[in-house]
């Protein structure tokens, strides 16, 4: 699947904040996602990153 920078995904699993809704801030062989809430930043494997989404909703286009 295609991801682009400046995409909304929604995690399985919730931060501790709260939220488990993220913003893609980097994409390549791993990906780094920014929680909306709480302003954390968390990068992983591709492979990870689509095994723990659960939804992408786009971005501003």
């Amino acid at each position: 699947m295609e991801y682009v920078v400046g995409d909304k995904v929604i995690m399985k699993k919730g931060h501790p904040c709260g939220s488990n809704l993220w913003e893609i801030v980097r994409v390549g062989a791993d990906i780094k996602i920014r929680c909306i809430k709480c302003d954390r930043y968390i990068m992983m494997s591709r492979v990870d990153f689509n095994k723990k989404m659960k939804k992408v909703i786009k971005g501003e286009e």
